[in-house]
């Protein structure tokens, strides 16, 4: 096929035609009807092959639909910092080189069935059956089992916690009982066993999530020091860690673990494509997961049973699928899920009702059906230096998501108007979650953080504590005046003593087909070396690993 080339003049016309459009009022009739209101589209300038230069000068912009005057739609423009373009199938600003859909105005949709029924109309199929976008009718409880049953596939496509037709109820107290281990309220501000904020003890939990090494390890000890404790119980702060495998020392984890840290699992692969955690099956969620926490328990010598949290990379939900997979294998709760800023900040609460939150993420799965897990929801951080006088920002969920702190001043800024915003409200738990490698390039910030959490926990109100501490605590809410005998607190209290093991082994194994870029894996514990470096479908290392049954995606 022979393409014609334009002429100097004929380009100059069709350059300034596109500037023109740009500068056009989008009409929201055409673009907003029928389009959910947290998508993110283009601006359609025309033939995508004809201005295809065109389309990929454009490729930073993208645009929304938002609420405007008398109930109407109007149309927000956002842009991508310049060296980035929009992946409008991932719904994210990333490296030019990896967009290849410039020419596209809209993420592709999937077959959808007919549901809910419009206002108004009548339902095409029988009584508790639903129409497939192909046409079928079938029952209502065929719809979001994780099994494709219509034609088109669209009965697995509505399954969010505000569309799946077999959802869990709304929260209802009067139902939601402790003996069932059952805790909700129905915005989630409720404070457990209605005590009032000035009875309640102000708990703060720190994460880390990724990989122990021995450089964050050694900032670790650093944060959580043996001299600093709480005036209110003289146990000193402890905190979660969400682990993931590739690079992890296990012997610097078996040492967390032994000064009363909690462990937790964050995937065997780490695997950085969003995609890859939103679509996993149940059984893939295991392999994870479950192999994860099989790797922690053998090379850093953790009883079975103490691992009983979970978060997934890139706070990216798998849905039904994650949250059956960890009623099936024990696991106690969730920390993925993240909530807008609210009036109140939201305690954890059990997914035995629906979320009492918008899901909010780019093309985020969050579990629409009742499982009998916590969730240790992430609220969002206030990231201005001054809330009462600043005007209104997007928060961040991740202190690492917080770009405009760039002063120490300003993180402790950050801290100390966080944390008030709970102690002075429903005093919810105060979540600071940070990479793992956070501050071994912010070294000003970690003297800061230091700082913070020795002069936080010598007030008396404040109590950094673990997870599942926290879930220890709403299942016997009790108050401040009798924190220091709350004995669910005081297992490791005070750890004193050498660590069990100080000389690891590195047991180096070769896995080119895993990591091409490292010429030897090491992996330091204090047990015995494994056959081969632990992965997917050989979590102990025994040299069982089927390369072509698990491969990355």
């Amino acid at each position: 096929m022979i393409r014609r080339v334009a002429t100097p003049l004929l380009a100059l016309l069709i350059a300034g035609w596109a500037a023109a459009q740009t500068d056009l009022e989008m009409d929201p009739d055409i673009y907003c009807t029928g389009r959910e209101p947290n998508e993110f589209f283009r601006k359609d300038i025309g033939d995508p092959v004809e201005f295809e230069n065109l389309y990929r000068g454009e490729c930073g912009n993208y645009y929304r639909c938002v609420p405007a005057q008398g109930g109407k739609k109007g149309i927000s423009k956002s842009n991508c910092q310049s060296e980035l373009f929009f992946d409008v199938e991932q719904q994210i600003c990333e490296r030019k080189n990896k967009v290849t859909n410039c020419a596209q105005i809209d993420k592709s949709q999937p077959a959808l069935p007919v549901w809910p029924i419009p206002e108004g109309e009548a339902s095409n199929c029988p009584e508790f059956e639903i129409q497939c976008g192909s046409g079928e009718c079938l029952p209502k409880e065929l719809y979001c089992d994780d099994k494709v049953d219509c034609n088109d596939g669209s009965d697995e496509n509505i399954c969010t916690p505000d569309k799946d037709p077999n959802r869990a109820a709304v929260c209802d107290p009067r139902t939601c009982k402790w003996e069932q281990g059952c805790f909700c309220s129905v915005d989630g501000t409720r404070i457990p066993g209605n005590l009032n904020p000035e009875q309640t003890p102000q708990m703060i939990t720190i994460t880390f999530t990724g990989a122990v090494n021995e450089r964050n390890f050694r900032i670790f000890q650093d944060i959580f020091k043996d001299t600093v404790k709480h005036k209110g119980n003289d146990c000193t702060p402890k905190g979660t860690f969400f682990i993931s495998h590739a690079f992890t020392n296990y012997s610097a984890v078996q040492e967390l673990h032994r000064l009363g840290h909690e462990i937790g699992v964050s995937s065997i692969t780490n695997n950085d494509n969003p995609l890859y955690w939103s679509t996993l099956s149940k059984e893939d969620y295991e392999i994870e997961m479950d192999g994860a926490r099989i790797i922690i328990e053998t090379f850093a010598n953790i009883s079975a049973n103490e691992i009983l949290g979970m978060r997934v990379p890139k706070q990216r939900v798998g849905g039904n699928p994650q949250f059956k997979m960890m009623v099936d294998w024990g696991f106690l709760y969730d920390s993925s899920i993240s909530a807008p800023m609210g009036r109140l900040p939201l305690w954890p609460y059990t997914l035995m009702h629906r979320i009492p939150h918008a899901c909010i993420g780019t093309d985020q799965n969050c579990p629409s059906q009742n499982f009998t897990v916590w969730e240790m929801v992430v609220n969002e951080l206030d990231r201005r230096d001054d809330p009462q006088f600043d005007e209104k920002l997007t928060g961040c969920h991740y202190v690492d998501q917080c770009a405009n702190l760039k002063t120490p001043k300003q993180f402790r800024n950050f801290l100390d108007n966080n944390l008030a915003r709970h102690f002075s409200t429903n005093r919810a738990p105060f979540g600071l979650h940070f990479t793992s490698g956070f501050f071994e390039t912010k070294r000003d910030f970690l003297k800061v953080f230091k700082k913070w959490v020795a002069d936080t926990a010598a007030l008396g109100d404040y109590y950094f504590v673990t997870m599942q501490q926290v879930i220890n605590w709403m299942e016997a809410p009790t108050e401040i005046a009798a924190i220091n005998n709350f004995q669910e607190w005081k297992g490791k209290c005070e750890v004193k003593g050498l660590p069990y093991c100080s000389l690891p082994k590195p047991c180096p194994n070769k896995v080119p087909r895993l990591f091409p870029n490292e010429e030897e894996m090491f992996l330091y514990t204090c047990m015995e070396c494994p056959l081969t470096y632990p992965w997917l479908g050989d979590p102990k290392g025994d040299d069982v690993y089927d390369f072509g049954q698990f491969k990355r995606k």
